[in-house]
């Protein structure tokens, strides 16, 4: 806009108003989805509907609590003549206490590791120029790549708004499967399970952190001369960069958690049970086939003394 010292250059003043007209113009569709992915990134998680079903969830793992204190009380009571069961079952007791705890103020850790999350995604994003996102007209190159790049940046803010979508989706779900990661990560047998399920929701609650670090990463460079030009194609390189990291460090995350489960106390003792099992079941195949019987009864037709 012109002030009233620009009024001598009448034609500039205009010019710069065509000019942030068009900006306006231009940007209008790209505000609500800049908007909107603005709100994914440091909106906490929305947990609360989920209240209710987390609260059958953790009455459904209260009924094991019983069970496991007396298990740990008959086997002090059994394994009184040795120190390392009666240390064993003091552990385990402890192990049920800390679980019960921990359960029942599954809700809170949850909702306080969200508020962290979206607390820290906040801060970064604050820091980004708030116009870093809107394309610029302010040289014919520019320009020429807003009109060649227009629809690619569009269609990148739609993939960014589906991506980040269903990771707030989870987020906001996730309420309900962390009480079931708590409870495995205090039974011994499967603690690869619990954490296996807690460090996946942990990921799913700071990816936007992650991902607004990468952003003001690349609105930084802007401030490189000489690259202000080619804006329109940093902020596409930007959201294909979040989307690809979420997709990278999730199958990494997943892979490395299975790996972890698949060396895990409960897996290795179906590998071994599978390595009884199989054999027998070779074994009785090779008894039952034909084919076989008959050709031992041959071999042992041409082995006999003539």
């Amino acid at each position: 806009m012109c002030d009233i010292l620009d009024i001598v250059d009448i034609p500039g003043c205009v010019l710069d108003t065509i000019i942030d007209f068009l900006k306006s113009m231009v940007n209008a569709p790209l505000v609500p989805f800049l908007q909107t992915i603005k709100m994914l990134l440091s909106q906490p998680a929305n947990i609360y509907p989920f209240t209710s079903l987390w609260a059958v969830i953790v009455y459904m793992l209260s009924i094991f609590y019983g069970l496991f204190i007396m298990a740990a009380g008959l086997n002090f009571i059994i394994s009184s003549v040795s120190a390392e069961q009666r240390y064993r079952a003091k552990e385990w007791l402890q192990n049920v206490i800390l679980m019960i705890i921990c359960v029942q103020g599954s809700f809170l850790l949850y909702e306080l590791a969200s508020q962290l999350a979206a607390g820290l995604a906040s801060a970064i994003v604050g820091l980004i120029p708030p116009d870093f996102f809107y394309i610029t007209l302010d040289s014919a190159v520019s320009v020429g790549l807003a009109i060649a790049l227009g629809a690619v940046y569009f269609l990148s803010l739609l993939i960014t708004i589906v991506a980040f979508s269903v990771n707030y989706f989870l987020a906001s779900v996730g309420v309900v499967f962390f009480p079931i990661g708590v409870f495995l990560y205090f039974v011994p047998p499967l603690r690869d399970v619990g954490k296996f399920i807690i460090s996946k929701l942990m990921f799913i609650l700071f990816i936007p952190f992650f991902s607004a670090i990468v952003l003001l990463g690349v609105s930084q460079l802007m401030n490189i001369t000489g690259l202000s030009d080619v804006k329109v194609l940093f902020m596409i390189s930007a959201f294909v960069a979040v989307d690809l990291m979420m997709v990278i460090l999730a199958i990494l995350a997943v892979f490395r958690s299975v790996m972890g489960v698949m060396r895990s106390d409960v897996a290795r003792g179906l590998l071994l049970v599978k390595g009884h099992l199989m054999p027998s079941a070779k074994r009785e195949q090779q008894q039952d086939s034909p084919r076989e019987y008959w050709s031992r009864t041959r071999q042992d037709y041409y082995r006999r003394p003539r």
